[in-house]
C-alpha cells in the first residue's frame, strides 16, 4: 500500500471513530446549544435556461466553481426550529424568527413582516397552503397565516385544559398539535396529540400519550391516512389521521429527531448503522441497509423517487426507497468537506446543506453519479449549520443569520 493510500485510510478510520464517539458528542453539544422538485442540468460550462420570471437565464459554472448569490439578506432566525426553520411556499421564502418575514424568492425584497405573531423557535408547518403557528400570546390559540401576504386567515384553540399547543404537522384537512394536559397545580405531567379541523376549527380527536413521554423532541409528517412521528424516547409511531387511533408503534435505536422519510407505503428511518423501512399499515420491516463499520446514517430524505442520506464518515448514499438497494455511494467528501444533513433537488443536480463545519456550505452533486460538482461557502467562518430548499430553479440557502438565493445550476 502506497503512502497516499495509507494517509487516506488513516483519516477515514479517525473519522469513523469520531462518528461513533467524540465527534457525535461535539455535534450533539452544538445542537443543544442551538436549541432542543424536473428539468435537466446541462454539462458544466454550458448555458442553462434560468428561473422563470423576466426571461432570466443562469449559466452553469465551470466544474468545481460555485455560482455567486443572486441576492442575500439578513434574517432574525433564532436557530431553534431545526430542519423546519426555512421553507419556500410559491414565490415566498420564509425563515423562522422574530419578526416573521416573507421575502420574494426572485428579488429578495421583503413582502411582509409580522412581529409578535408566534413563539420563539416556531416550526414552519405548512398544510393546504396555510402556515400554522403557535400564538405568541401563549393563550392556547393556533394561528393560520397566508404565506403570500402574512395575513391571518385562521385561528383555533385546543381547549382551556391544555397548555400551549404546538403544531407538528398539517395536511388539507387537519393541523396536528402537541400539548400538555393542565393539572390543578398547573403542571403538565402528561400530554396529548390532537387534530384540529382546518375548516371548522374544532377538535376532531385528542389522544393522550403514554406516561413519561415528553412534550418536545417530536418529528412528524401527515401522509395520506397516516400521521407518522418519532420522539426522543426512540419510538416510531403511526396513527390514523381520521380517528387518532394508534395503528402501531415500535422501538428503534435512534431518535430521528430531525427527519425521517416516507415513500409510498413505507416509512424509512435511520437506526444507528442502518436505514430501515417499515410498512405504514402493518409495521413490518420491508428492508434494511447497513453503512460501513464505525459509521452511522444521518437524516434520510426522498426526492424524485430516490432516497438520499449521508453518514457520519462523510459518505453520501443514493438508495432505491422501495427496495433498499444502493444506487451509488460517494466518498468524495472524506478528505475535504462536511457531510450534508438536508437536501434539495433541481433537474439533474442534488444539493446538500452541511452542518457545523466552517468548510462546509451547499454542495452540488450530479444526481445520477453522486459526483461533487461544486461547493458554495460564504467564507464567514461561521460554524452554524446550513439550510437549503428548492425554489423553482433557484435555491434558498441559509447560514447563521444570512439568507441567500443561489441559481440552481
Amino acid at each position: 500500500m502506497g503512502a497516499g493510500h495509507g494517509r487516506s485510510v488513516s483519516r477515514r478510520r479517525i473519522l469513523r471513530l469520531a462518528g461513533t464517539g467524540l465527534g457525535l458528542a461535539v455535534i450533539g453539544a452544538a445542537a443543544v446549544g442551538c436549541g432542543p422538485e424536473d428539468t435537466t442540468v446541462e454539462p458544466a460550462g454550458s448555458a442553462k435556461p434560468g428561473a422563470g420570471k423576466g426571461g432570466e437565464s443562469f449559466t452553469t459554472p465551470p466544474a468545481g466553481t460555485a455560482p455567486e448569490p443572486l441576492w442575500q439578506a439578513d434574517t432574525t432566525t433564532d436557530n431553534l426550529a431545526g430542519i423546519q426553520a426555512l421553507t419556500v411556499v410559491g414565490d415566498i421564502v420564509l425563515v423562522s424568527g422574530e419578526p416573521l418575514v416573507g421575502r420574494d424568492v426572485v428579488s429578495g425584497k421583503e413582502k411582509w413582516s409580522r412581529a409578535g405573531i408566534t413563539t420563539p423557535g416556531a416550526r414552519l408547518i405548512i398544510g393546504g397552503g396555510t402556515l400554522y403557528l403557535s400564538s405568541a400570546e401563549y393563550d392556547g390559540d393556533v394561528v393560520g397565516l397566508d404565506p403570500a401576504t402574512g395575513k391571518e386567515t385562521w385561528r383555533s384553540r385546543l381547549g382551556a385544559s391544555y397548555q400551549q399547543p404546538r403544531p407538528i404537522a398539517a395536511d388539507d384537512r387537519h393541523v396536528y398539535v402537541l400539548a400538555g394536559v393542565l393539572e390543578k397545580d398547573f403542571s403538565t405531567p402528561t400530554n396529548v396529540i390532537a387534530a384540529i379541523d382546518t375548516a371548522s376549527g374544532k377538535v376532531v380527536w385528542s389522544e393522550k400519550r403514554d406516561a413519561g413521554t415528553e412534550e418536545y423532541g417530536i418529528t412528524a409528517a401527515a401522509v395520506g391516512k397516516r400521521l407518522v412521528y418519532t420522539d426522543n424516547r426512540k419510538n416510531l409511531t403511526i396513527r390514523d389521521t381520521a380517528t387518532g387511533r394508534q395503528v402501531w408503534t415500535k422501538k428503534i435505536d435512534k431518535s430521528n429527531y430531525r427527519r425521517f422519510a416516507v415513500h409510498e407505503d413505507l416509512v424509512i428511518v435511520t437506526d444507528g448503522q442502518r436505514l430501515r423501512a417499515f410498512d405504514l399499515a402493518s409495521g413490518k420491516e420491508s428492508w434494511s441497509l447497513a453503512t460501513e463499520e464505525f459509521s452511522l446514517f444521518k437524516d434520510p430524505q426522498v426526492l424524485d423517487g430516490v432516497l438520499y442520506a449521508s453518514d457520519s464518515v462523510r459518505g453520501l448514499w443514493a438508495v432505491d426507497p422501495a427496495t433498499g438497494k444502493q444506487i451509488w455511494h460517494n466518498e468524495d467528501l472524506l478528505e475535504s468537506a462536511a457531510q450534508a444533513w438536508q437536501f434539495a433537488k433541481v433537474g439533474g443536480t442534488l444539493y446538500g446543506a452541511t452542518e457545523f463545519d466552517d468548510e462546509g456550505g451547499v454542495h452540488a452533486f450530479d444526481s445520477a453519479t453522486g459526483k461533487l460538482r461544486w461547493t458554495y461557502n460564504d467564507r464567514t467562518g461561521d460554524i452554524q449549520q446550513w439550510y437549503v430548499v428548492a425554489a423553482g430553479k433557484r435555491l434558498a440557502a441559509m447560514h447563521g443569520k444570512r439568507l441567500y438565493a443561489l441559481p440552481a445550476v
